[in-house]
């Protein structure tokens, strides 16, 4: 992930958030963030320190998981006594902080060259358009942004400027609102995180659950971390699998355990689903383990939503199986995934918080624990190859194919595509039956699950790092993985 000024904000927030509630000492601290993060000489990146700390102010109530607006410190004194509020939106605006985009869509440059034949003028049908002082100017009080003018000109001095989040989000969710500052259509947006990574100004910022879940800790809860399986290479290139548990430990966590056991898991019924299903019901299947994909087809192809495969995710798969060996167990997802706590609102009964890598991270700095000088726990995978691989280019695909294989020596034709837009067009090929696939992988993030906006690594390196952990896993086949099988023979895997 790119470290930018908005991403040191963000963290330092949550690191310090992080810290306080830790020591027991939020409310008494957390205007604290204001006066010590913003100050008289540290950078400006607003008009003033008011307009700062105004923005900051939003940024905590959003990183204690509440609404912007709140006093913080009677959010502070919410966040540590109420549960989640799982009606607000994952993803959401600042509004203090959406102010620095143009809102008209269309504008006249200095590229104008002043022609006589104001083939701009012509072609608007509202008459939006007039020259001053030999200059072509619009009139954005008539202009119907209808693009006519933009086509007309000559010498293309006329630009089409489109906020950044718009142009990041595939499905236009996203659109300028009454009050000029962006809005979020919740019924087209799938939450998957691309127009927080969009925004240059930091002005869309996720909700987030640390506080409430240090309290959990805090408690005595015996409080399970389900680490994803790119992590390897979350918290330091050198930092070892086992320092990574030591860590998490030493956060408060009972213990750690690998959602790749849950893909296993995922893969040995999905595959039978596969056989069932395909092609005497349907004549494709699609992956249910990325939960924005799953979102874009319920919202924005319906008529596909019988192809979605009914297994569940890894990560539901996972928090099944440790609750059904645990009762007492509380279950924390780790990962890259912002949308997965999306996800974990729909099965509470098997996932209980979710974290993204980056909240983690500021967990750990947050109380000085730095995990690549810690000794290591002892760490040996329960998963197979196969699970681990489910972040990696078409790692779903490979792993249903292989075991439909194994099962009934049928071969699989599957079809990988990454990226909102390519999963769109991908799914429209395929339903006009331009695409010969049988099985269908479609991960909302450009390059996969490794490239989420709630990870750490670069995803080319979380790619190396994490070929070389699946090579070296001593089981390669999920239908091999005694643990998944146990697990799918004792939970309800059905999505």
């Amino acid at each position: 992930m790119e470290v930018t000024e908005i991403t040191k904000l963000r963290r330092e927030v949550l690191t310090r958030l992080a810290r306080y509630t830790y020591e027991g000492s939020l409310v008494d601290r957390v205007y604290e963030i204001l006066y010590q993060v913003v100050t008289e000489d540290t950078p400006r990146y607003r008009c003033c320190v008011h307009k700062e700390r105004a923005v900051l102010k939003n940024r905590i109530c959003m990183a204690l998981g509440l609404p912007t607006g709140i006093n913080i410190i009677e959010a502070s004194k919410i966040a540590l006594k109420e549960p989640v509020d799982k009606d607000l939106p994952i993803i959401d605006v600042l509004p203090e902080a959406c102010t620095q985009c143009p809102v008209e869509k269309y504008m006249v440059t200095d590229v104008c060259r002043h022609c006589l034949t104001h083939k701009c003028m012509n072609s608007c049908p509202k008459g939006a358009i007039a020259v001053y002082q030999k200059r072509a100017y619009i009139d954005h009080a008539k202009c119907i942004e209808c693009g006519k003018c933009k086509q007309a000109c000559p010498y293309g001095a006329i630009i089409e400027i489109t906020r950044p989040c718009e142009r990041a989000c595939a499905l236009g969710a996203i659109h300028p609102g009454a009050d000029k500052k962006a809005s979020m259509d919740k019924k087209i947006c799938v939450e998957c995180g691309a127009c927080r990574s969009a925004c240059p100004f930091g002005a869309i910022d996720e909700r987030s659950c640390i506080v409430q879940l240090i309290q959990k800790i805090k408690s005595g809860a015996k409080v399970y971390a389900l680490l994803a399986p790119s992590f390897v290479t979350q918290f330091g290139l050198k930092t070892k699998p086992g320092q990574i548990v030591a860590a998490f430990k030493a956060l408060g966590f009972a213990a750690v355990k690998e959602v790749a056991v849950g893909a296993d898991m995922t893969v040995l019924y999905e595959a039978k689903e596969y056989l069932d299903k395909v092609p005497t019901e349907i004549n494709f299947m699609t992956n249910s383990c990325c939960p924005a994909f799953v979102g874009l087809v319920e919202k924005h192809a319906a008529n596909l939503v019988n192809h979605i495969s009914t297994t569940a995710s890894p990560m539901v798969a996972c928090g099944k199986k440790i609750k059904a060996e645990d009762k007492d167990a509380v279950t924390v997802f780790v990962g890259p995934c912002i949308t997965k706590k999306i996800e974990a609102r729909k099965y509470p009964e098997a996932i209980d918080y979710v974290l993204t890598f980056e909240e983690a991270l500021c967990m750990l700095q947050g109380i000085g624990i730095a995990p690549a000088s810690l000794p290591e726990e002892e760490f040996h995978t329960e998963a197979s190859a196969c699970g681990s691989s489910f972040p990696l280019r078409a790692g779903v695909g490979s792993a249903v194919a292989e075991a439909v294989h194994k099962m009934s020596g049928a071969d699989v034709k599957a079809y990988y595509t990454c990226g909102l837009v390519n999963c769109v067009e991908g799914l429209k090929a395929i339903e006009e039956g331009k695409l010969d696939a049988t099985y269908f992988e479609g991960m909302s993030c450009d390059k996969g699950c490794i490239n989420g906006p709630g990870a750490l690594a670069e995803p080319g390196i979380t790619n190396v790092f994490l070929k070389k952990f699946v090579d070296a896993a001593p089981i390669k086949d999920s239908a091999d993985n005694e643990e998944a099988q146990k697990g799918v023979a004792e939970v309800d895997m059905e999505r």
